[in-house]
């Protein structure tokens, strides 16, 4: 039964039955029984079909709700057992926010001196990408904003507050500056993130309630982008202190008050308990992190 609702889960992440079939290791046709199977097992109809898979019936998506907490709790207890036979080991998936890339070693390097048999994988995903890989088994963990937008019944654990500065070229006007306001910002041709990454919705809210208008003449997913258009001297950015300690060269990075913003970012995962021992030592980890 397990194996059949990890085959259901993978279907409806991919919703294409050759990938879900690639996802899981079986060939398509096997996966198509395993539904099948699964079907007549609690007989109801899953999936809609057609010459391709259509998506999931209403009973379906019970059926999903039940098979993420069911598989949940199995891998759970097979890491547990697994863990108390070689220790902390496995594979561990983390959602990163763009904009907490550059912090993130400082949870992942200690962790994996601690836990050398971990094999990790860090992935760039919006707030709600990250959300949304937790509650479908995609994602172990993620790194996210704490305190802006809802998160749900997740766990979470802080790692630190952050702060925004003002990033022009070491040629701008404004480069000598200690400090701008919100309300200045505005008046610049900016470079911002895409309004999909909470960071663009956090300096939006900002602007807004400095009664300031917006005027973005460029806007990308990526922070490499960003930083490249203010390298030019023709655009500015509102970025995270974080970003300032990577992208440094050639830059400088005003903070900007009226007022001084600062945003909570953490570690969340799946609420449950227990944890599998290989997410609970990265909770512990984040505890040690969030304490220096």
């Amino acid at each position: 039964m397990i194996d059949k609702l990890e085959m259901f889960i993978a279907l409806a992440n991919e919703r294409h039955f050759g990938r879900a079939a690639e996802s899981v290791g079986v060939t398509q046709p096997s996966l198509s029984s395993a539904i099948r199977q699964l079907e007549d097992q609690l007989g109801v109809k899953l999936v809609f079909r057609g010459s391709r898979f259509q998506g999931l019936t209403p009973e379906g998506q019970r059926v999903l709700d039940w098979a993420l907490r069911i598989v949940g709790d199995a891998r759970t207890m097979r890491e547990e057992m697994r863990a108390l036979k070689r220790g902390v080991s496995g594979n561990l998936r983390i959602g990163v926010i763009p904009t907490a890339i550059p912090v993130v070693a400082r949870l992942t390097v200690p962790f994996l001196e601690r836990n050398p048999n971990v094999d990790l994988t860090i992935l760039s995903r919006t707030s709600i990408e990250i959300l949304d890989g937790i509650e479908r088994l995609e994602l172990e963990a993620g790194i996210t904003y704490l305190d802006n937008e809802p998160l749900g019944r997740v766990t979470q654990m802080p790692l630190y507050e952050e702060t925004y500065r003002l990033l022009v070229s070491a040629k701008h006007p404004l480069a000598g500056r200690s400090s701008v306001t919100w309300a200045e910002t505005a008046d610049l041709p900016l470079c911002l993130l895409t309004g999909d990454m909470q960071n663009r919705r956090i300096v939006n809210q900002h602007l807004a309630e400095a009664r300031a208008v917006v005027r973005t003449t460029v806007e990308s997913n990526s922070i490499i982008a960003l930083v490249a258009h203010v390298v030019t001297g023709c655009w500015a950015s509102i970025v995270p202190m974080t970003l300032v300690e990577m992208y440094s060269s050639g830059l400088v990075a005003i903070p900007i008050t009226a007022p001084a913003a600062s945003h909570l970012v953490g570690l969340i995962t799946a609420f449950r308990a227990p944890h599998t021992p290989v997410v609970g030592a990265l909770l512990e980890q984040a505890r040690r992190v969030a304490e220096i």
